[in-house]
């Protein structure tokens, strides 16, 4: 592990947070990690995948892998550099699944790595403006939201706002689960639409 006195006072919290949700099983130092790297973490996947709803499940799933595998953290580099990896390596394959690589077409596996780590770099060091240009897009995403019918907006604010799994959406509605998989589709499709007419007309 990395003497303590070579690392950053951002990596030094990382790294009691950590060892507080490793030892104590401390469900606040768990909050605390996701609320220091969603944001940025968000971001980087909109960048490599180019969709907000396919951003917001893989976000998710990467703090679900970091925190399920956080006894592997060996503390050797900073916490955030472990975490953008897994979360990159997670998007590179969800992409490569859906056999499209918008970030890196036509590029082999260890090109699109070398990518997602320049990618987190730049990331790590966004200026408060970046961050405000990224929340008002987040925000004309919510406004589209409010513009669609009240079945699909239900389907859109269950998923992505209150981040429910397909199975409780499932179970929220009272329909299968297979229905709510195609109605999401269509209403992913219906909000994708409204966003392009707002940029439009602004």
């Amino acid at each position: 592990m990395e003497s303590p006195e070579l690392l950053t006072e951002k990596s030094k919290r990382d790294l009691i947070l950590v060892k507080e949700a490793l030892d104590n099983g401390n469900q606040k130092a768990y909050a605390e990690l996701m609320g220091y790297y969603r944001d940025s973490i968000y971001y980087m996947m909109l960048k490599m995948c180019h969709n907000p709803y396919d951003a917001e499940d893989l976000t998710i799933e990467a703090f679900g892998k970091a925190f399920r595998y956080l006894d592997r953290y060996s503390g050797d580099f900073a916490f955030s550099t472990w975490l953008f990896r897994i979360a990159a390596n997670n998007c590179i394959d969800f992409l490569r699944r859906k056999n499209t690589s918008p970030m890196c077409v036509d590029d082999d596996l260890e090109t699109c790595e070398q990518k997602a780590v320049s990618l987190t770099s730049a990331i790590e060091h966004k200026t408060p403006e970046d961050f405000c240009m990224e929340k008002q897009r987040i925000a004309m995403m919510r406004m589209a939201v409010g513009q669609m019918r009240d079945n699909y907006r239900k389907l859109i604010e269950l998923r992505y706002f209150n981040e429910l799994s397909y199975e409780e959406i499932s179970q929220e509605l009272g329909i299968s689960l297979a229905n709510v998989k195609i109605k999401l589709f269509r209403a992913k499709d219906m909000l994708a639409n409204i966003m392009r007419n707002m940029k439009h007309n602004i």
